[in-house]
């Protein structure tokens, strides 16, 4: 076997070759003219596509002679060059640290105040209601983690345990609970693995334990702190990587093979939010592959636990006839121990289902071409291009592999919804029936096995498809339902429901409108995505055009055309030519992006609003109070500007108090895994990750968590919630997939609405956030551009957020970092004024997520519909205001003031006090 150093050598001469072949190519193309530059480009983007699709059929052969130490040597140095390779996508990470880091010391002087403000946030976190609502919380995360845990693999009935186990592996010892980054959450004093084995009776190996302690494995508590979890994820402190087994030896393999014939194996990776991932890091490292070699030489049977929020390359478990069983826990709470415990033992019987979808290789997916750090060349900002349109997870592989079986099995490993149990299902579907533009079908479950479990039904549906016509995905998630415990022989019927006109798509070449065109509907009840149980067909006569909405009868149109670019997107028309392909270096923005960057606006004609007034009103006054009651504008005119100034540009955590008008100060927290204060301390209960709350699939779940978050907060003093988020796992290696829930909008906006219902019925408002396309975390945090299909932002990105508006009466939504083509989205007016308060109907307030640069100026989120600035450096926002006021007082002043009433509006609904 070839050394490390050798391999190493290797793979940089190797990537330095390739680097220096795109330089020269890239000074070739700068010689170019435009038109010649183009072609160039296209004819580049061919060549790569077809010596990518060449190079894998190469692999395949050469893999095809090999025996499994070498097929194992050739992945060695293939992850090698790709670590190589891909280094910079997490180097940008150490980047932005470094910067903070010096910008705050150089900074610190001016705007010590801002810091001293939210670092002096105190809360009721020691009251008798406090700590009865943890007590709760504890409960709700249990429950949570108990259905969240997926069933993969059980050959043979080997789960559940029957007698002691040997438990390997270092990671054992420090089970991921949650993530990183304001997305954290303080886990500390959570159950181990061991105690939890332990409370369920298992005798497990302690010698086998003894000897992994002496090798170095240590149970330790991380860090709450959402900064200290960010710097250690991208410097690597503290994280828990397997070493090479060498501890093991044949007197250690030997006691273990004599206690148990059953073992135990932890594997998983972190996710946190600053950095993404890259494909090696989900993949088994050498010396988790040398654990797996070592352990399923002497055990019979193995089970694995995947411990990891993000999608792995699980193909191992295919490869070792020994793993006979594998559970996916995903980033569980604090309680995500004793739960796999419960499961391993079989006290709860599996019922959480995959949201994603699990290939064998994660770089199959359209989208995984272009993730990563890419730049122009001729302005100082990143950008990224959703090329894959609407082909995104399931959509992806159901579409492009439909007829393919074969090809089918060679990709995908574990589709979306999938999930086992210890019991059988038996289903009698009846045949969807149509009323009042709902679609409905009745599913009688009934536990034809020996034990209680819950099931989960699935209802899909099939659109018709023309070739060149609109892109559809072969199928979709319509919607879901989860039975109660059913006792073994118990039955029980589920309805499944939902709206015909979501099976219409988007069609922007018709100038934009929703389609439901004519043909066969196939509504299918499903186990997961590609496992149908019964079907029937709905067919539409006539096409059905939708060009308003159904709820606010505003008129649909293309609103996103800038957000398009001048990209072509993949289509199931042709895959090969359409497909993805990653930018080359030699981007520039154009013309039109740049001045989007870089918006200018005319002064306004009128006079300035009314300030300063005295109509004898009070904040209480105005509670319960219509948004657009007359009286708000009584109320209004009483601010004077630098009031209004203050509220507007004071949105970091606690907003400003202005005591002769009634008007409190209320406070707002992070995290969407549990609230989190970044700046002061505080005592409050954990969650697990929103990837594991709707692996349940149970909105009922979801509910109990917005309900106990909700009652958390009116305990310790808090009025809002920054959750939760919404964003899609567009591919495994997003770094806050595990904040999110979902690939499928569906799912991620039904799990949402329900958590937002729960909050707020409270009286705990929740801002939806990221609102919209913060999918990525490289450069998002200084700007990047963000390029993508009207179709794909209508039917995935932003329909998640358009259901919990509509379903749940969000009260609050959070914008991105992101700019939509070049146009900011806490600056958009199209995206905030046009589709989420004319369109859907909001009526809440709008924050911006942490204002970090200059892109997301107080101007623009003013006249835009952003109504809070998530500064934790107000002054330069109150500065900034203050200048575009001046130089547009009937302007911007009647923007600042829409953006003042929807404030108000809100802390009159929480019922805080001044």
């Amino acid at each position: 076997m070839s050394k490390r150093k050798e391999i190493k050598q290797e793979a940089v001469a190797r990537v330095n070759e390739e680097r220096a072949a795109k330089r020269a190519r890239r000074d070739e193309l700068k010689a170019m003219t435009p038109d010649e530059r183009t072609a160039a480009k296209a004819a580049d983007r061919t060549a790569a596509r077809d010596a990518k699709k060449s190079a894998k059929d190469d692999r395949a052969e050469v893999r095809a002679t090999m025996n499994r130490a070498q097929r194992r040597e050739l992945e060695r140095r293939e992850r090698v060059y790709r670590k190589v390779k891909h280094r910079p996508r997490r180097a940008i990470g150490w980047g932005i640290t470094a910067a903070a880091g010096i910008g705050v010391v150089a900074l610190a002087a001016p705007y010590v105040g801002g810091i001293m403000r939210v670092a002096s946030l105190s809360f009721t976190d020691d009251t008798p209601e406090a700590a009865a609502a943890r007590e709760a919380a504890l409960g709700v995360a249990e429950s949570i983690s108990d259905e969240g845990i997926v069933l993969l693999k059980n050959e043979a009935g080997v789960l559940p345990l029957d007698g002691g186990v040997n438990v390997f592996s270092f990671a054992s010892f420090n089970l991921r609970l949650g993530g990183g980054g304001s997305g954290g959450s303080n886990t500390a004093g959570a159950p181990t693995l061991y105690e939890a084995l332990e409370a369920q009776g298992v005798d497990y190996n302690a010698d086998l334990y003894a000897t992994m302690h002496e090798a170095g494995a240590e149970h330790t508590e991380g860090s709450s702190n959402a900064f200290v979890q960010i710097a250690g994820a991208l410097t690597g402190a503290g994280a828990d990587h397997e070493p090479a087994p060498d501890y093991l030896t044949d007197d250690v393999l030997a006691q273990a093979q004599s206690f148990s014939d059953t073992a135990i194996v932890v594997v998983g990776n972190d996710g946190v939010e600053g950095s993404d991932l890259v494909q090696e890091q989900l993949q088994l490292t050498a010396e988790q592959r040398a654990l797996l070699d070592a352990v399923t030489a002497v055990q019979e049977n193995v089970i694995v636990v995947v411990n990891s929020g993000n999608q792995m390359e699980l193909g191992f478990l295919d490869e070792y006839p020994q793993i006979t069983s594998a559970v996916w826990m995903g980033t569980p709470g604090p309680q995500g121990a004793a739960s796999l415990a419960k499961v391993l033992t079989g006290q709860v019987n599996p019922s959480g289902r995959l949201t994603d979808t699990y290939a064998y290789d994660i770089a199959s997916a359209p989208a995984v071409e272009n993730f990563g750090d890419y730049n122009y060349t001729n302005v100082k900002r990143g950008f990224l291009d959703y090329e894959e349109g609407i082909y995104v997870g399931y959509r992806y592989y159901e579409t492009r592999f439909e007829g393919d079986e074969a090809g089918y099995a060679d990709t995908v490993q574990y589709p979306f919804g999938y999930g086992l149990s210890y019991t059988d299902f038996a289903w009698d579907a009846a045949e969807a029936i149509v009323a009042d533009d709902t679609v409905s079908v009745d599913v009688a479950v009934t536990n034809t096995g020996e034990v209680a479990g819950k099931d989960v039904v699935q209802v899909y549906f099939a659109a018709p498809y023309t070739a060149g016509g609109i892109e559809k995905s072969a199928i979709e998630l319509g919607g879901y339902a989860k039975t109660s415990v059913l006792e073994p022989g118990a039955s029980e019927t589920v309805t499944v429901t939902f709206a015909v006109q979501d099976m219409a798509s988007w069609d922007t070449a018709a100038g934009g409108a929703y389609v439901l065109e004519a043909g066969d509907y196939e509504i299918s009840a499903r186990t997961d995505v590609h496992t149908p149980v019964a079907s029937s067909t709905v067919t539409v006569a006539n096409d059905v055009t939708y060009d308003a909405d159904a709820d606010t009868g505003v008129a649909y149109e293309n609103r996103f055309d800038y957000v398009e670019g001048d990209l072509t997107y993949l289509s199931r028309a042709d895959w090969d030519g359409t497909y993805p392909a990653a930018p080359d270096g030699t981007e520039t923005a154009s013309d039109e992006v740049l001045a989007l960057m870089d918006p200018t606006f005319e002064p306004a004609d009128g006079d300035a609003p009314t300030y300063g007034a005295d109509n004898g009103l009070t904040l209480a006054d105005m509670a319960g109070v219509a948004y657009d009651d007359p009286q708000w504008d009584a109320f209004l005119d009483q601010l004077t500007l630098d009031e209004q100034v203050d509220l507007f540009s004071y949105g970091a955590y606690q907003s400003v108090a202005i005591e002769r008008l009634g008007v409190p100060s209320i406070t707002m927290l992070d995290s969407p895994a549990g609230l989190n204060s970044l700046f002061s301390p505080l005592d409050s209960a954990a969650y697990p990750t929103e990837v594991v709350i709707a692996s349940t699939w149970n909105d009922d779940l979801a509910y109990a968590w917005g309900e106990s978050v909700g009652t958390e907060a009116k305990a310790y003093g808090v009025e809002v919630w920054y959750a939760p988020g919404m964003n899609l796992h567009r591919t495994a290696l997003g770094g806050r997939d595990f904040e999110y829930f979902s690939e499928d909008p569906l799912l991620t906006g039904k799990m949402a609405a329900a958590v937002v219902a729960g909050s707020q019925d409270q009286g705990v408002p929740v801002t939806i956030k990221h609102f919209v396309l913060n999918d990525q975390e490289v450069n998002a945090r200084t700007g990047i551009n963000v390029f993508a299909s009207e179709q794909a932002l209508r039917e995935l990105y932003l329909k998640p957020f358009e259901i919990a508006v509509k379903e749940a009466d969000a009260a609050g939504a959070m914008s991105s970092f992101i700019n939509l083509g070049g146009s900011w989205a806490g600056g958009n007016e199209d995206l905030l004024q046009e589709v989420l308060r004319g369109e859907w109907g909001f009526e809440g307030f709008v924050s911006t997520d942490a204002v970090l640069g200059g892109w997301m100026a107080p101007e623009l989120a003013a006249r835009g519909g952003n109504d809070w600035m998530l500064a934790v450096f107000p002054s330069a926002t109150v500065k900034a205001t203050k200048a575009a006021v001046d130089a547009d007082p009937a302007g911007m002043g009647a923007s600042l003031r829409d953006r003042v009433h929807a404030i108000l509006f809100t802390i009159a609904k929480t019922g805080a006090t001044a």
